[in-house]
């Protein structure tokens, strides 16, 4: 599309919103910036690197007569498709795309896109790096921080995008097409943003609606939602699994990552050469070796770059170990199901701090998933009584409310012993009480270094 001399209407003044601005206006287009909150100041909007001049910027409030001049909208992540804005757009005819869309437009080289309730930011770093050891050029961008409007610019025929792509940011895609595309799971999570669970699952299933036969999607076979989609997808399907032996795939069995196809089975990697733990990230493991196989990347390669992946930050990411208790900050565990997955990672009696901002999520498969791990749970933030509900429904009463992750942490130093482990894996996001995850995690880390011994 030709954006010369084009006002488009960008809507959010985040990284995404702001990097989506400076490619338009590379492009000659006269970005114009929309964000709903009207306590934010013009000019460091500007200095965050809005291209623009301040009377381009609206705060608060649209006025009508801006959208006349608008050509297209381009939405950030955080902005709601069924938000009153947008649906005015609509209704003006005025076309609606993400930053995600957007950027695919000038994209030269091959695209591959993840996507998952959880282990989206694993799975896309540690594919990051087999693309990086293998390819001479490659990016890591989208979900992960690095906005996608940012890197494509530098894209070329012989590049290799890796993108971790969200629901929010699939509602919007149009003509967005990667060579490979993996779901890696879907649960319940983002219900008051999508509503429902099928619209949820659909915004999932979106990665793939322009790939054809030609293309790849890596599926779970053990999520009942991605199962069910594999009947239909209309990429060819690669299977992974950690509970089922697969004719074709990958899959877990006595702590090897195995391959199977019409040759037989071998086994690739035991778990144990690896530094990631969990049965979580053993099917991250085997989706991002799946990738690579479709990237045609040597399986030589492919394992070589597993086996000196190191854990991402904040996602089941061991801390230290001060006074004989281990400490472990997975803040990247803000739905039920991603801290299920951190709770199976124990192999230590758990202090387990939980609590966050309300998603509407329920919390039973949650607490049903302690199973004798956790000595205690200390809860905070808008869900804490939601959940010390749900655990005393479920026969667990060793419960401690607190009213910061301070006062949480100090009570575990009070009360963990040699032998135990602390975990910070809340089953919710963080937003009320802190910006976001990172610096939930942060301050975590910042306290356990801080324990003397």
């Amino acid at each position: 599309m030709d954006f010369t001399n084009k006002k488009v209407l960008v809507i959010g003044s985040g990284i995404s919103g702001i990097a989506a601005s400076q490619l338009l206006y590379e492009q000659g287009a006269y970005p114009v910036l929309f964000d709903e909150n009207n306590k934010l100041d013009k000019q460091s909007i500007i200095e965050k690197g809005f291209p623009g001049k301040e009377e381009a910027i609206f705060l608060g409030a649209m006025q009508e007569d801006v959208f006349k001049e608008i050509t297209l909208a381009v939405i950030s992540p955080g902005v709601s498709i069924f938000s009153p804005l947008v649906q005015n757009l609509k209704e003006q005819q005025i076309p609606v795309i993400g930053e995600i869309e957007l950027a695919y437009g000038f994209e030269k080289g091959n695209v591959v896109a993840i996507t998952g309730t959880n282990g989206k930011t694993t799975t896309t770093t540690l594919v990051g790096k087999m693309v990086e050891d293998y390819f001479p050029k490659s990016f890591v961008a989208g979900n992960i921080g690095i906005p996608y409007t940012k890197t494509v610019k530098n894209t070329s025929a012989d590049s290799t995008t890796v993108a971790e792509i969200s629901s929010f940011q699939l509602e919007t895609i149009e003509k967005f097409k990667p060579v490979v595309s993996a779901i890696l799971n879907i649960t319940p999570d983002h219900l008051n943003r999508h509503f429902t669970m099928e619209n949820y699952v659909e915004a999932k299933c979106a990665i793939t609606k322009n790939q054809t036969k030609d293309e790849v999607c890596v599926l779970n076979y053990d999520n009942e939602y991605t199962r069910q989609f594999g009947e239909s997808c209309p990429a060819r399907v690669v299977w992974f699994s950690s509970k089922n032996s697969l004719k074709e795939g990958l899959f877990l069995k006595d702590s090897w990552i195995v391959f199977a196809d019409h040759e037989g089975e071998k086994n690739l990697l035991h778990t144990q050469e690896t530094t990631l733990v969990g049965i979580c990230n053993y099917e991250n493991i085997m989706a991002a070796i799946a990738i690579g196989l479709a990237l045609k990347i040597p399986m030589e390669s492919i394992l070589s770059s597993v086996r000196a992946f190191r854990a991402v930050e904040h996602r089941i990411e061991y801390v230290a170990t001060k006074r004989g208790v281990d400490y472990y900050n997975d803040s990247k565990g803000t739905n039920p199901d991603a801290a299920i997955q951190g709770i199976l990672a124990m192999t230590k009696p758990t202090f387990l701090i939980g609590g966050g901002y309300d998603k509407d999520s329920e919390f039973d498969s949650w607490i049903e998933a302690f199973q004798g791990k956790v000595k205690y749970l200390i809860l905070l933030g808008q869900t804490a009584e939601k959940i010390a509900t749900c655990a005393r429904n479920h026969g667990f009463h060793e419960i401690v409310m607190v009213s910061s992750l301070e006062e949480a942490m100090f009570f575990c130093q009070q009360h963990a012993v040699d032998g135990d482990a602390v975990l910070l894996s809340p089953a919710c996001a963080s937003w009320g009480m802190f910006q976001n995850y990172e610096e939930r995690g942060n301050l975590f880390k910042q306290i356990v270094q801080e324990i003397k011994e």
